[in-house]
């Protein structure tokens, strides 16, 4: 079991957050700040009831989810704190594109301009 710790999720922002899951329980947690870091970085992880924590945190704060066994399983081998490697960057940026497109579109719906 991986966590740095419950509250990672609270520090960060909204419009650059992601978490991935599996119907077994599994999921971590991605933080990318493009101004401070080369690549997103792993601020969770975890299995049971850490994964279920992780999964209730993300869907109290509206980050959005996603669900990817294969991704989650790779996330979940990286260290908390960890950047990810290279070989998911492209997975991991389309899934990023995707939560920012959806932030946009949210953002005239919630009266913010």
């Amino acid at each position: 079991m991986r966590i740095s710790s419950s509250s990672s999720l609270d520090r960060m922002t909204a419009d650059k957050k992601a978490a991935a899951m599996t119907e077994d329980k599994k999921a971590a947690a991605l933080r990318y700040d493009e101004e401070k870091e080369s690549a997103p970085r792993v601020i969770a992880s975890g299995k049971g009831t850490v994964a279920e924590e992780i999964i209730r945190l993300a869907r109290d704060m509206d980050i959005p989810i996603h669900e990817d066994p294969d991704l989650v399983e790779m996330l979940a081998a990286l260290d908390v704190g960890k950047e990810i490697p290279e070989e998911l960057y492209q997975v991991v940026a389309e899934i990023l594109a995707f939560i920012y497109e959806m932030n946009e579109k949210a953002l005239p719906a919630k009266g913010v301009s």
